[in-house]
């Protein structure tokens, strides 16, 4: 149980952070993996995935770029996909990708800004933008991001 606390109150530190002194929309946090490997969901019960077809786990875990206005009143993710499986010929059957989906406990964050880049006709890279609207939808976003950080690996770093 000290554990989960220590947990807690560090997310929540950071989210204080966050709210306090957000960042101008020009400088970019980031939740990027622990270590510069590529990396692959391995929780088996997943508080926390994103998908790109719905039911569909993605495994490669994405760099988040964060950018907020000053005011709080709204902000971006930014996700960048390095050769996510979804792409994979063993998952083609199971449908066509129809948006970002970041599903949790809490429910579902949803967006339709997906774009795949290609090299040499293949695809490689998905680029996806969240756009948060308010603080309450931010405040979504950071909570969700919490559950997959702690899940996948993914440290926050502060824009400086």
């Amino acid at each position: 149980q000290q554990h989960i606390l220590t947990n807690i109150s560090t997310m929540g530190f950071l989210r204080s952070m966050l709210v306090l002194v957000p960042a101008a929309m020009s400088a970019v946090d980031a939740f990027t993996p622990i270590a510069p490997t590529t990396r692959y969901s391995t929780s088996l019960d997943a508080k926390a995935e994103i998908q790109f077809v719905k039911g569909l786990e993605e495994k490669v875990v994405p760099d988040v770029k964060l950018t907020r206005a000053r005011d709080g009143s709204s902000g971006t993710a930014t996700f960048n996909f390095n050769n996510p499986n979804v792409f994979d010929a063993s998952t083609a059957s199971e449908g066509e990708i129809t948006g970002m989906f970041l599903v949790d406990e809490e429910g579902e964050l949803v967006t339709t800004d997906v774009n795949a880049r290609f090299l040499n006709g293949k695809p490689q890279n998905i680029e996806c933008m969240l756009v948060m609207k308010s603080p309450s939808e931010w405040d979504r976003f950071m909570r969700f991001m919490e559950r997959y950080g702690e899940a996948n690996g993914l440290g926050f770093t502060k824009a400086g």
